[in-house]
């Protein structure tokens, strides 16, 4: 099965650590190369070092996904090395301290909802003209539990993964004929550089919520690269506007 994206190149958001490096990095075993985007332009190019190491091919670009120009730029940057897109992941994004409607002030929801849903919409908007032109081709969106219940973020996080899986419905209405595959990842408890904190911090309400699922463990990124990888493949052809849950049996209970 090696090699599903072989001669295909990928832009991944948010691609300098945790699920986007991961997604990056098994982008590239696979065959494609990678534009790794990220607003620290240092964690990015150590992503495509990693790969580079491996014998993958890929560039680092920096990119504030949450500002249209820095957005354009990005996109400029990397039509110019791949000549072109077939599978784009919108990952990029941040959370809000599971903040509560009240204790949400207008500068965090705007910075969750520019980076989380906003920024989805930024980047996918920059690459999909070229991607209709070369025929079509995969965008995964990254979204959460919290794009189908509550509890798995605040106010501002909530209400943006929410709308990146709205997001990637209408993309799919709007574009699947023209060749665009639209589909989200919804992960669970994973992991990261981002969430590390949070595990650690030893809150009971998060650490029960974490233990009492049914696979009683959190998620390595590899394992949501694994989901995105079958997403951005030939091998979900007939997949057209779903949001996949990976969260160990989270949203059963």
């Amino acid at each position: 099965m090696a090699g599903r994206l072989e001669g295909k190149n990928a832009v991944v958001t948010g691609g300098g650590s945790g699920m986007g490096r991961a997604i990056s990095q098994r982008f590239a075993a696979e065959g494609a190369r990678v534009a790794v985007l990220d607003l620290n332009l240092e964690t990015a190019q150590e992503t495509a070092d990693l790969i580079r190491e491996s014998g993958g091919r890929a560039i680092a670009v920096a990119c504030d996904v949450s500002d249209n120009a820095s957005v354009v730029a990005a996109s400029n940057d990397v039509l110019a090395e791949l000549a072109g897109v077939d599978v784009l992941v919108n990952n990029a994004g941040m959370l809000d301290g599971y903040a509560a409607l009240l204790d949400t002030s207008e500068e965090l929801w705007d910075r969750i909802i520019g980076v989380d849903l906003k920024g989805v919409f930024l980047v996918t908007r920059a690459f999909l003209p070229t991607m209709i032109a070369g025929g079509g081709g995969s965008v995964v969106n990254t979204s959460s539990i919290a794009g189908f219940v509550a509890g798995g973020g605040g106010i501002a996080y909530t209400s943006a993964k929410h709308g990146v899986i709205g997001f990637t419905k209408q993309l799919t209405a709007d574009y699947g004929r023209e060749g665009i595959r639209a589909n989200a990842v919804c992960p669970g408890a994973i992991e990261t550089g981002m969430t590390r904190e949070i595990f650690e911090s030893g809150d009971a309400a998060v650490m029960d919520s974490v233990r009492a699922v049914p696979a009683g463990r959190y998620a390595q990124p590899e394992e949501v690269a694994n989901l995105a990888l079958f997403l951005a493949s030939d091998e979900s052809s007939f997949v057209y506007g779903a949001a996949y849950l990976i969260d160990g049996g989270w949203t059963v209970l």
